[in-house]
């Protein structure tokens, strides 16, 4: 267990009118919450929107729209990417934050907890890994998802089968080894893109 806890940005990717993305991701946050090795940020994009247009020199609206969520993601040691899958793919403002940052995803760990139809999300994963890639992330290799999630949860937001919290622990497991390994790689040596 590390010294300090691992600081973990979980980034509520659905915003969506009548979402079921805060369901999934308060349960997720509750349960990872009973850990002692971390602490949790949750950037609900529906409730921090930014921007759609990037720009390379924000103006004073974006700057401020950025203030609210940049910082909690250069804070942050850690990710986990709570996603819905909209057409085979991830939703558009996860792409929109992604694209507004840089520094803030190199050489951190990113997990995933997905949900949707038949495929639970993984779709929308396994794109997004793709992308994380490109911005010097690291994705752990195990998700929790979620196929036909509105009928997984009871009527109190936790999931029905049992072998979820399994699937979570493993996924915190993961994300956590590689979180106190590239923060103390980091702090020997700041990383170079």
């Amino acid at each position: 267990m590390p010294d300090t806890p691992v600081q973990v940005a979980v980034i509520v990717g659905s915003t969506r009118d009548g979402r079921f993305g805060p369901t999934v991701a308060s349960w997720f946050v509750e349960h990872a919450a009973q850990r002692g090795d971390i602490a949790i940020d949750v950037v609900d994009l529906a409730r921090t929107p930014l921007p759609a247009h990037i720009t390379h020199r924000p103006d004073p609206a974006e700057a401020q729209a950025l203030q609210a969520v940049s910082p909690r993601l250069a804070a942050a040691d850690a990710f986990v990417v709570v996603t819905p899958e909209y057409n085979h793919s991830f939703p558009a403002p996860v792409k929109n934050a992604i694209d507004w940052h840089h520094s803030q995803w190199h050489a951190k760990p990113v997990g995933f907890v997905s949900y949707g139809g038949v495929s639970g999300g993984l779709r929308a994963v396994e794109h997004l890994r793709q992308v994380f890639a490109e911005l010097h992330a690291v994705t752990v290799r195990d998700t929790v998802s979620f196929h036909g999630a509105v009928d997984k949860f009871d009527a109190d937001g936790r999931p029905i089968d049992p072998m979820t919290t399994t699937a979570a622990d493993k996924l915190l497991d993961q994300l956590l080894w590689w979180a106190d390994a590239l923060r103390s790689a980091r702090a020997e040596r700041p990383y170079v893109a």
